[in-house]
């Protein structure tokens, strides 16, 4: 194993403690710090060491696929990294987005091709299905409710402009499209008058804080009522939440450990000042109940478990360990990333042990050699999905 060096996005609506806690620096830090990414993306990718010099980690395994990803995932996925481990810390909520699908992400980046950057809605031809595992409290929005209970929440605010929305969800599922697209497609003119009224109605509840809390941050963005049609979730620390393609869904606050195939596509439908296309966004939407979007982490030995997903990108393992289980062993396909999470452990992939404290990372080449972890500490184990 050796070091692997992250960068830090500074996006708008990140913490400015929640990492630099875990990486154990003096709070708060000099501006907002939201996603740690630890990965071969392009966008940001992570540095490993060579002679001295920091090295792209998208470079080595570009330049080197067979040594780093192993022929399976090679086969698989071509020259790149299928997986980007992320760690995510929100302040202030993201926006409202979904993700497409594999043959909805090839077919949208081919149509695309020769447009400008910013009226791109692909910048990529891969999906980008995510896992998100809470380290603190963590809050989202996540996959649509029953749309019984989402008209009601609309109706209570006795605003007229509402009732076509009512009236398709109390058809049932097969109305959410329609709520969605007349919410989105209300007439920007129109927007401030609409949610002045919500806002001015006297109603109380989770449902009104919601929508109260949303549009006082994006003032006449239509995703505050949006947002009611979907699960409102609070994760405790380790439960996880699956975001499957065309899932709409968005982080409020919270830090957590994100995976997910590494793609930049997303779709957005409000609670931003980004460009929201609406029709393209309905089109890779699937408007189905998510009975329940939260996954409690699965024992699979001594010391480690896991949130297990349908795809083969990646996965993701936690490992702790301690005085009653003082080491563990992975037999983990290559290649590997390891973030420690607490505490300080010993990582050895048979090539070389490294020690890792809070918010150190590392990685191993495709080997195939078992991983061993030891130690006092909590580490989350990323690789491909393949078995």
């Amino acid at each position: 194993m050796e070091p692997l060096y992250g960068p830090i996005r500074d996006y708008a609506w990140g913490s400015r403690s929640a990492i630099a806690l875990l990486q154990g620096r003096s709070v708060p830090s000099a501006g907002p710090e939201a996603e740690l990414w630890l990965g071969a993306h392009p966008g940001a990718p992570a540095h490993v060491e060579r002679a001295g010099l920091r090295v792209s980690l998208c470079e080595l395994v570009r330049d080197e696929p067979g040594q780093w990803l192993g022929q399976r995932v090679s086969e698989r996925f071509g020259s790149r990294l299928p997986f980007l481990l992320k760690v995510l810390a929100a302040d202030a909520p993201l926006s409202l987005q979904a993700h497409p699908d594999a043959a909805q992400a090839q077919a949208g980046y081919a149509a695309e091709a020769g447009r400008a950057e910013e009226q791109r809605n692909y910048s990529d031809p891969h999906h980008k299905p995510e896992l998100l595992v809470a380290l603190t409290p963590f809050e989202a929005l996540c996959g649509f409710r029953d749309p019984a209970e989402s008209a009601e929440a609309l109706a209570a605010f006795g605003v007229p402009a509402l009732t076509p929305v009512v009236a398709a969800l109390r058809a049932g599922p097969a109305g959410l499209r329609t709520a969605v697209r007349t919410l989105l497609g209300w007439p920007v003119a129109k927007r401030h008058e609409l949610l002045t009224a919500v806002l001015a109605a006297p109603v109380d509840g989770p449902d009104a804080e919601l929508t109260r809390r949303l549009a006082t941050a994006y003032p006449g963005d239509p995703g505050a009522l949006v947002a009611l049609l979907l699960h409102h979730v609070r994760l405790v620390p380790g439960e996880g939440i699956w975001m499957p393609a065309g899932n709409l869904h968005a982080y409020l606050s919270g830090c957590g450990v994100e995976i997910m195939a590494a793609s930049d596509n997303v779709l957005r439908g409000g609670l931003t000042p980004k460009r929201v296309d609406v029709d393209e966004l309905l089109r890779v939407l699937r408007f189905e109940v998510l009975d329940d979007p939260v996954r409690a982490p699965e024992p699979v030995g001594p010391g480690v478990d896991w949130w297990p997903v349908p795809v083969d990108d990646f996965a993701l393992h936690r490992v702790r360990v301690d005085a009653a289980v003082p080491s563990v062993t992975l037999s983990l396909p290559g290649p590997r990333v390891v973030l420690c999470a607490g505490g300080a452990i010993t990582v050895d992939d048979g090539a070389g042990a490294l020690t890792l404290v809070s918010g150190e990372a590392a990685i191993g080449t495709a080997s195939g050699a078992p991983l061993r972890v030891h130690g006092a500490g909590v580490a989350y184990v990323a690789t491909s999905g393949l078995r």
